[in-house]
């Protein structure tokens, strides 16, 4: 069935969402609201407006143009207040700069599929795909396996990238169409999750467990990859790491990989262009010996060396 879903954006040649060169699709929406998120303007499930302020003239014709009132010039920025905001585009079509941007465009997963595939002789040189990512990829999970249908009729390495929060049994037919699983185990204490992501992790480790099983059960060659962000000041602490690797230990046979992904804060220009203030915005990188300390930490509790690596960016001092 040819399903509609709003998809935040297609990004081409990605060498960090699964095996080879890769076009990842990110979709709208996430049910987590991860206080590092790298990717904010994917968590709320509707179209919204951005703004740059280095191409903003400010001529305040998008504030004369737009009838609900929801455009606002406050102490030098243009401000969207998403209540009032329809995303009806006039805003965008008054703008002489394209200063404005609508985050959020749906299309026809045949549409979408006819898309990707004209990436398909990078995929074919490189062992890539297509990853569907977010936001949280099943929370349009109707969407997303329409779009896995159409890509594997042509033969295309597919992967979901997931938070992990979605009902029981989402994931269930999705599996016959995916090649791999990127899956995000943040944090492993309840408590410091739900902090952190606004939700509670249960349903999470709960679903992992359960997709392990399916796989085994129907015999399938789907590979999961756990990831872990890295991030100063929350799921960087060794205990956490630990926590995780011991959760891990008895399942590695289900894994093919872990990665512990280092934080980096190249998303601050998509804080500022929602108008959000981000509370990691002057947060340093990681090192790379905290990095190593972090492996070394989970190879202590059990984990195979060959399944575990850190990955990104760190400083230097």
């Amino acid at each position: 069935m040819n399903r509609t879903g709003l998809v935040l954006e297609i990004q081409r040649m990605s060498t960090e969402d699964g095996p080879g060169l890769r076009t990842t699709v990110f979709l709208k929406g996430c049910p987590l609201k991860c206080r590092w998120c790298h990717n904010p303007e994917s968590i709320k499930s509707d179209p919204e407006i951005l703004w740059s302020g280095h191409a903003c003239l400010h001529c305040l014709k998008c504030v004369h143009v737009c009838e609900r009132k929801a455009v606002r010039h406050t102490d030098d920025k243009i401000v969207i207040d998403s209540g009032l905001c329809n995303s009806c585009g006039m805003c965008l079509k008054s703008c002489p700069t394209n200063a404005l941007e609508i985050a959020g465009k749906e299309w026809y997963s045949g549409e979408l599929a006819v898309e990707l595939l004209k990436d398909r002789v990078f995929f074919e040189v490189s062992g890539g795909g297509v990853t569907v990512s977010g936001g949280e990829a099943l929370l349009q999970d109707g969407f997303t396996l329409s779009l896995l249908a159409e890509l594997k009729k042509e033969n295309i390495h597919t992967a979901i990238d997931t938070c992990g929060l979605f009902p029981a049994g989402r994931m269930e037919n999705i599996l016959n169409l995916t090649d791999l699983i990127l899956y995000d185990i943040k944090e492993i204490d309840p408590v410091r999750h739900k902090e952190f992501t606004g939700a509670d992790n249960a349903v999470i480790l709960q679903n992992l467990t359960a997709i392990m099983q399916l796989i085994n059960e129907k015999k399938l060659s789907t590979e999961i990859w756990i990831r872990t962000p890295v991030i100063p000041g929350a799921t960087d602490a060794v205990e956490n790491i630990r926590k995780i690797a011991e959760f891990l230990s008895d399942k590695q046979n289900s894994i093919s990989k872990w990665e512990l992904c280092s934080f980096n804060n190249l998303c601050n220009e998509k804080y500022r262009r929602l108008g959000i203030q981000w509370e990691y915005e002057h947060t340093p990188l990681m090192q790379s010996e905290e990095m190593d300390f972090l492996v070394n930490a989970a190879l202590d509790c059990g984990i195979d060396k060959s399944k575990i690596a850190w990955t990104g960016m760190t400083r230097k001092e």
